[in-house]
C-alpha cells in the first residue's frame, strides 16, 4: 500500500477523492499528533502521520488512495478523564465526516476505554481495531439527470412516516435480495403503494450510520428504530442491498432520485443531540477519542462526567463552533449532496441548550435562519427533551414545523370520551393558532399526528388500554403509561364482532380528523393497513415481526378509506389552507369563514366552549371564503362543507343550519360506514340528521 502523503488541505473535513487521491482533515484541539490508519482487504493496517496542522485540523493528502479505501484515526495526546481529557491511541476512530461506514461494533472489552474490572482505573490499552466499523473513501459522483428539489409547498404536504427496513422487509411483490433495504424502498412496486396511497413525503427514521446498544445485543435485540448515530453524513449501511464498501451512498442517491421521480419527497429523522458513546461508562468509537470536551456536554464541576439531557448518557456540545459547523455540514451534504427534501430533528429541544436552559435564539437557530441552503428545506422539530424546561411545543423560531403532541393527546382524548374542552378540540383542527399564530407562523408550523413510531400503532390504541412491552426485556418498565388508548371494553385481540365493528370506527374517526385539520398530516406508516405490534408501544429494539410491516394481513378496507381521504384532502384546499382562519366574513357575502354550531344549529357560546361533558358539535368550512390566490395571481375558492363530530357514545340527531349557510347539503362520508358514500342524498337547510355515536359525517353545500 503506498503510504507517502503531501501536505493537503485543511478544508473540506474528512477524506475527499478527487479523481487522483484523497485528502484527510480531522479536527482534534488536545491531539499532539495524530494517524491516518490505512485498512487493506486482509485487515493489515497500514499508519501514515498526518504532516500538517491548521486551526486545530490535522490533514495530509494521499496520492492514489481511491474510493472503497478503508481508514481510522488514532489519536495522541493527553489521558487525564477527571479533566475531560481522553486520549488513547490504542482506540481506532471513525472519521466524524465519514461519508461510509463498514461493519458493526464488536462488544469486546477493547472498544471501551476502561477495563471491564478497573472502571476507573487506568487506561485500556487493548488495540479496538479488530472489533470496530471502519470509514470508507467514496466516489462522490453520480448521475442525477435532471433531478431538483421538489418544493412542494408546506400546506399540501402529507407526510407518512416510515422505517427503510420494516417496510419492506416482509412484502410478496418485492424481490428477496432487495427487501429492507434501500432499493426495497425504491423498487416500483413500493413507490406504486405510496403513490396510490397519496402521500406527498416519506419520513425516514434516523438512516445515519448508528449503532447496536451492548445492552440490546448482550439480550439478543438489536436497536431497530436507529436512534444512536455514530455517522453524521454516512447511511447506515445495513441497510444496503449493495454491499458496504460505499456502495450504500448510491444505493440512497437512487431512493431519492426514484422518489422524486414520483414526486415524493424525502425528509430524515436526524439526530444530533447525542452520540453512541454514551457516558464515561461508554465505549470509544469516534468523537470521544478525538477531542471529548469539545464534541460533548460535560459537567463543568466535574468533567469527568456528562451532561445528559437526551436520557442517553452525553448530549452534543452545541456551543461549541466545530460542533455546530459538524452538524451544518452535515445538513448541507445531506441536501446538496443526497437531494433529501427536509429534516425531523429528534429531541430538537437539546439544540437549544445554551448554558442549561433551552433558549430559542440559541446559536442553532440563528445560523439555521442565516443558511442559504438549510434554510430552504422542510425543518421539522420534535419540541422536547428529557432535561428541565424542555417541553417546548409552540415556542420554536419562525422557519420550522414542530410535531405537535397536544394535538396527538387532545384528539385522542376527544375520540375516548375523556375530559377535554370543546375550545380545545377546536384549536387542534384549526392548526394551533393558539401555539403558533403570535409567533408569525402558519398552519402548516403544526405537524399533526395521532400516533407515530414511538407509541402504539393505530390498531393498537384502539385495542389496548396498558402498553405490553414484555419482548424489550425491562420488564414491561420500559415505554410510555399514559397513552390515552381505549381497547373498547376489550383487552388486545378479540372476535367480538361488536368490539372489531367499534375499533375499526374508531380508526376512521381518528384518521378522518387528522385528514380533516388545518396543518400537516402524518400518517405513521402501516396504520393505514391496521398493522399491530400486539400492544408494545416501544418497539426500539424489535427488529422482527413485532416491528415489520405484514403484508399479507393487511386491511383492504382501512386501506381504501386511508387512501380516499388522502386524495379527498389534496383536491380540497379548505382543510390545508395556508392561512389562519378569522372566524368572521371576508368576503361580500358576509358569511363566515369558519363557524362553530351545536347540535341544534345554534352558534357555539362562550360557556359551550368551556364544556368538558360535551362530546359533540358542527364545524362549518367556507370555502367560497379562502384568503389566498394561485400561482397565477387569481382568487381560490373551493367547496363549503359541514362537518359533524359526535364522540358521545349514543347517536345525536343535528339539525342542519338555516338558509344563509346552505341551502342543501350532500354527505361525502360518514365514518360509520367503511367506504366514501355512493350515494347523492340530499339534506336541506332545517332538517335533521342522526350521526351515529362516536362517529362524524361530512356533508358538502350543494347549490
Amino acid at each position: 500500500m503506498d503510504s507517502k502523503v503531501w501536505p493537503g488541505r485543511t478544508y473540506p473535513l474528512g477524506a475527499t477523492y478527487n479523481g487522483t487521491g484523497t485528502n484527510f482533515s480531522l479536527f482534534s484541539e488536545v491531539a499532539e499528533k495524530v494517524e491516518l490508519c490505512l485498512f487493506d482487504d486482509s485487515g493489515q493496517e497500514t499508519r501514515v502521520n498526518l504532516p500538517e496542522t491548521t486551526a486545530f485540523c490535522w490533514h495530509g493528502y494521499l496520492p492514489e488512495v481511491e474510493p472503497g479505501q478503508r481508514y481510522g484515526f488514532r489519536i495522541h495526546g493527553p489521558w487525564a478523564p477527571e479533566k475531560g481529557l481522553r486520549c488513547n491511541p490504542a482506540k481506532l476512530l471513525l472519521d466524524p465526516y465519514a461519508k461510509a461506514i463498514e461493519g458493526q461494533v464488536e462488544w469486546d472489552e477493547a472498544v471501551f476505554p476502561y477495563h471491564f474490572d478497573q472502571p476507573e482505573g487506568s487506561r485500556n490499552e487493548k488495540d479496538s481495531a479488530p472489533f470496530v466499523p471502519k470509514s470508507v473513501v467514496i466516489n462522490p459522483f453520480f448521475e442525477w439527470d435532471r433531478d431538483e428539489p421538489l418544493r412542494v409547498p408546506w400546506q399540501e404536504t402529507i407526510v407518512y412516516e416510515t422505517h427503510v427496513k420494516g417496510l419492506t422487509i416482509k412484502h410478496p411483490e418485492i424481490p428477496q435480495e432487495v427487501r429492507g433495504t434501500y432499493a426495497g424502498l425504491a423498487h416500483p412496486v413500493m413507490i406504486g403503494y405510496l403513490k396510490k396511497l397519496g402521500v406527498t413525503a416519506v419520513e425516514l427514521l434516523p438512516v445515519h450510520q448508528f449503532v447496536h446498544d451492548k445492552h440490546l445485543v448482550d439480550r439478543g435485540l438489536r436497536n431497530y428504530w436507529g436512534y444512536n448515530s455514530i455517522g453524521f453524513f454516512a447511511p447506515h449501511n445495513e441497510y444496503s442491498s449493495r454491499g458496504q464498501r460505499g456502495q450504500q451512498v448510491q444505493e440512497f442517491k437512487q431512493l431519492v432520485k426514484n422518489l422524486h421521480d414520483q414526486d415524493i419527497e424525502v425528509i430524515l429523522d436526524v439526530v444530533y443531540n447525542h452520540t453512541a458513546e454514551g457516558n464515561h461508562m461508554g465505549p470509544m468509537i469516534c468523537y470521544k477519542g478525538i477531542d471529548n470536551g469539545a464534541y460533548y456536554r460535560l459537567v463543568a464541576d466535574n468533567p469527568a462526567q456528562y451532561m445528559d439531557y437526551t436520557g442517553t448518557g452525553n448530549t452534543l456540545n452545541m456551543r461549541h463552533p466545530h460542533v455546530l459547523q459538524l452538524i451544518m455540514d452535515s445538513l448541507r451534504y445531506w441536501i446538496l449532496e443526497m437531494h433529501v427534501d427536509g429534516f425531523r430533528f429528534d429531541l430538537a429541544a437539546t439544540l437549544a441548550r445554551e448554558l442549561h436552559e433551552v433558549d430559542r435564539l440559541s446559536a442553532f437557530f440563528d445560523i439555521i435562519q442565516q443558511d442559504p441552503v438549510i434554510g430552504q428545506v422542510k425543518l421539522i422539530a420534535e419540541p422536547w427533551d428529557v432535561g428541565e424546561g424542555g417541553y417546548q411545543v409552540g415556542n420554536f423560531p419562525p422557519l420550522w414545523s414542530e410535531w405537535n403532541g397536544k394535538y396527538r393527546d387532545s384528539v385522542r382524548d376527544f375520540w375516548r370520551g375523556q375530559g377535554c374542552t370543546l375550545a380545545e378540540s377546536a384549536y387542534r383542527i384549526t392548526g394551533s393558532s393558539d401555539l403558533y399564530e403570535s409567533t408569525g407562523r402558519r398552519p402548516f408550523a403544526s405537524v399533526n399526528f395521532i400516533t407515530a413510531h414511538d407509541g402504539f400503532t393505530l390498531t393498537d390504541l384502539v385495542s389496548y388500554n396498558e402498553k405490553h412491552n414484555e419482548a424489550n426485556g425491562e420488564e414491561n418498565r420500559d415505554g410510555e403509561s399514559n397513552n390515552r388508548s381505549w381497547n373498547c371494553d376489550v383487552e388486545g385481540p378479540t372476535d367480538n364482532p361488536e368490539i372489531l365493528t367499534l375499533r375499526a370506527k374508531q380508526k376512521r374517526n381518528l384518521l378522518a380528523t387528522l385528514l380533516l385539520s388545518q396543518g400537516i398530516p402524518m400518517v405513521w406508516g402501516g396504520d393505514e393497513m391496521c398493522r399491530t405490534q400486539k400492544g408494545n408501544n416501544n418497539g426500539y429494539c424489535q427488529d422482527n415481526e413485532i416491528s415489520w410491516y405484514d403484508w399479507s394481513s393487511a386491511d383492504q378496507d382501512l386501506l381504501e378509506f386511508a387512501a380516499q381521504l388522502i386524495q379527498f384532502r389534496r383536491a380540497h384546499q379548505i382543510f390545508h389552507r395556508p392561512r389562519w382562519f378569522r372566524g368572521s366574513p371576508i368576503d361580500r357575502t358576509g358569511i363566515d369563514d369558519i363557524g362553530w354550531f351545536t347540535p341544534e344549529a345554534k352558534q357555539m357560546t362562550q360557556v359551550e366552549w368551556g364544556e368538558t361533558f360535551t362530546k359533540s358539535m358542527a364545524v362549518f368550512f367556507n370555502g367560497q371564503a379562502l384568503p389566498n390566490l394561485d400561482d397565477f395571481g387569481q382568487r381560490i375558492v373551493d367547496d363549503t362543507f359541514y362537518l359533524l363530530l359526535n364522540a358521545h357514545y349514543e347517536p345525536i340527531t343535528f339539525t342542519l343550519p338555516e338558509e344563509k349557510w346552505g341551502k342543501t347539503w350532500e354527505k361525502v362520508f360518514a365514518t360509520n360506514e367503511a367506504r366514501f358514500s355512493d350515494s347523492a342524498d340530499a339534506f336541506a337547510s332545517g332538517a335533521q340528521l342522526a350521526v351515529e355515536g362516536r362517529s362524524l359525517t361530512l356533508l358538502c353545500k350543494r347549490e
